[in-house]
Formats: C-alpha cells, sequence, structure tokens
C-alpha cells in the first residue's frame, strides 16, 4: 500500500487551476484530472465538463485526508479513481460510482469509516488491494458480474459487512480480501472462483456457513 503524507498531497495543488471548490488541472490529452478539493468542502459536486474540456480523472490521493467531506458526486465522464484517492475521508457516508468508471485503484476508499454505502457499476473488472478496507461502517456490497478479481485486503477490516453478493465472474479473491469482517455471517462462493488465497476469511468470528464450489482449485 502507497503511504503519502497529506503535506505532500497539498503541494501538488501548485500548479492546479480552482473550480468551485475544487482543484484541477489539464493533461496532456487535453482532457480534465481533479487534483483535489478546498479545506472546508464538505460536498463535492465533480462537473462533467470544466472549461468546456472533458473531466476524465481523478488524481492518485486527490481527497487523502479530507475528513470534512461527507459526499461527493461522481459524473458519467470519469473513467478511472486514482490510488488512495478519498483515502482517511472519515466522513464520507455515501458514493455512487458511475458506470463510466473502469478502473479503481488501490486503497481508493482506504480508511473511509462512515461510508455506510457503495455502488460497484457493471464497467469495473477487478477491485484493487485495500480499495474498501478498513470502512468499518460498510453493511453490505454486491460486486458485479463483470469484477474478475478481488485483491488483497480489498474488505478487510469492514466490521459492520454482514451481507456479500460475490458476481459470478469472479475467478480469484486475494490474500486476506474479508479478514476481520466480524458482522459476516455467510457467503456463498460462485463457481467461477478457482482461487482463494490465504486469509481471506481470517478473524470472520461470526461466519457460520461458507459455500465453497467444485471449481476451487487452490485454497
Amino acid at each position: 500500500l502507497l503511504t503519502i503524507t497529506s503535506g505532500l498531497n497539498l503541494t501538488a495543488y501548485a500548479d492546479s487551476s480552482q473550480y468551485g471548490n475544487i482543484y484541477y488541472e489539464e493533461k496532456e490529452d487535453g482532457t480534465i484530472e481533479i487534483t483535489g478539493c478546498t479545506s472546508s468542502a464538505t460536498s463535492i459536486n465533480i462537473p462533467s465538463t470544466i472549461v468546456g474540456k472533458a473531466v476524465t480523472s481523478i488524481r492518485n490521493c486527490a481527497f487523502y485526508g479530507c475528513k470534512s467531506l461527507t459526499s461527493v458526486t461522481i459524473p458519467n465522464s470519469i473513467t478511472s479513481i486514482g490510488i488512495e484517492a478519498f483515502y482517511d475521508c472519515t466522513s464520507l457516508t455515501s458514493v455512487t460510482i458511475p458506470d463510466s468508471v473502469t478502473v479503481i485503484r488501490d486503497g481508493a476508499f482506504y480508511n473511509c469509516k462512515s461510508l455506510t454505502n457503495v455502488t460497484i457499476p457493471n464497467s469495473i473488472t477487478m477491485i484493487g488491494s485495500d480499495t474498501f478496507c478498513r470502512c468499518s461502517s460498510l453493511e453490505n456490497i454486491t460486486i458485479p458480474d463483470s469484477v474478475t478479481s478481488i485483491c488483497n485486503h480489498a474488505f478487510s477490516e469492514c466490521t459492520s459487512l454482514s451481507s456479500v453478493t460475490i458476481g459470478n465472474n469472479v475467478t480469484s479473491i486475494g490474500a486476506a480480501a474479508f479478514s476481520d469482517c466480524s458482522s459476516l455471517t455467510s457467503v456463498t462462493i460462485p463457481n467461477s472462483v478457482t482461487s482463494i488465497e490465504y486469509g481471506t476469511f481470517s478473524y470472520c468470528e461470526n461466519l457460520t456457513s461458507v459455500t465453497i464450489p467444485n471449481s476451487i482449485t487452490s485454497i
């Protein structure tokens, strides 16, 4: 897991322009990347265009440690959410990820401990390492059929997570992907899964039922 201090994140604004309560930069391809927000921002509505140019990405660590941020609206123009983009946004309660997003990078929502609801669209093919790690208020998650891989620690320490629906095209579940999910009581692993890595459900102390399909070749 990449660790970057908030101080370094703030310096990234030096070359950014401001639009309302967000910061942005124009990329070499002429599209716009969101780089951060003002320190007082509580609600962010990312526009689909700025200065007439499409907003297509959220930079690595863009909203790192924005502890006052409670809600974010992501437009259908966004295709990529960067590494640790919303890391430690401890007041963020819900987020809807549009169908345009194809990549959610590692640690994107790490330690968003107030996040109770998240919608993962059918455009996502992989849930990166630590993506929702320590989202301790997240109660249920549906992993769509588009996803083929759930990476290491993806939902680790989601202590309120009681319901998980795993899509029918997931082939691998990474190490400690659901470790310390102490409210999880049952899980059904679809026939598409061939590999479950070490510690996937470690310390799930209330897990009483697991259905393992014949497709599994390694645990």
